[in-house]
């Protein structure tokens, strides 16, 4: 499997997630945000948390304006594998990749500690190393991670069993307690717990790297 982990101006986690993906078995590439186009090969974009540009304006928003955003839209639309993170899921919400909205968390605060997920599908290149209802400890880090979906996107989301990952006790505010979500061709995630920060030992835990394993089995099969 070859990746691509964005950077941009104010990540903080694109060093994280590329490890994550070598410690799976990956090939990674560091793709910076004016870039207009992504390498050749790439079988997975990481778009890695942070504050990008600072979070102004909303976050992700200019981000989503860049030069390697329209080319991370084209390898979407081709059926290419995507997965936003943190800052990552902003900037996928705010190029129409996913639906919703990253709203301002409800208590007005940061919040950053690990928290118990529900997984609500194992079908997905990215949950299929766990199965439906698996409980699984992810950190977060975030002060805008309050997910927001009016009732008919939320409708359907449900309907298409397209929420990833929900919140055991929701610690944002997020519509039905959603951490995750993909897209309907389900090869685009966005999440906001980090599983870069809970994949080895030395983090406390491995959940998360069952999410990059289960990536790698999907690549291989394809």
């Amino acid at each position: 499997m070859k990746a691509a982990v964005i950077t941009f101006p104010g990540s903080n986690c694109d060093r994280d997630l590329t490890v994550a993906f070598e410690r799976a078995g990956a090939t990674v590439v560091r793709v910076w945000h004016k870039d207009a186009d992504l390498p050749d090969g790439i079988d997975i974009v990481g778009i890695p948390g942070g504050f990008s540009f600072g979070d102004y304006l909303r976050c992700g928003a200019i981000a989503a304006q860049s030069p390697i955003a329209a080319a991370v839209k084209r390898f979407a639309a081709k059926g290419g594998y995507v997965i936003g993170i943190c800052n990552g899921f902003q900037v996928l919400t705010e190029t129409g990749l996913l639906p919703g909205a990253l709203l301002r968390n409800a208590n007005l605060k940061y919040v950053c500690k690990p928290l118990d997920l529900i997984v609500e599908t194992a079908d997905s290149a990215f949950t299929d190393g766990w199965r439906k209802g698996d409980k699984i400890r992810i950190p977060i880090a975030h002060h805008d991670g309050n997910y927001t979906i009016d009732p008919d996107g939320l409708k359907r989301l449900r309907d298409d069993d397209r929420v990833a990952f929900t919140y055991v006790e929701n610690p944002n505010g997020a519509t039905a307690d959603i951490a995750g979500v993909l897209s309907a061709n389900r090869r685009v995630l966005g999440m906001m717990p980090h599983p870069e920060r809970m994949a080895e030992p030395a983090h406390g835990g491995t959940d998360g790297s069952v999410l990059f394993r289960s990536l790698m089995s999907a690549m291989a099969l394809s």
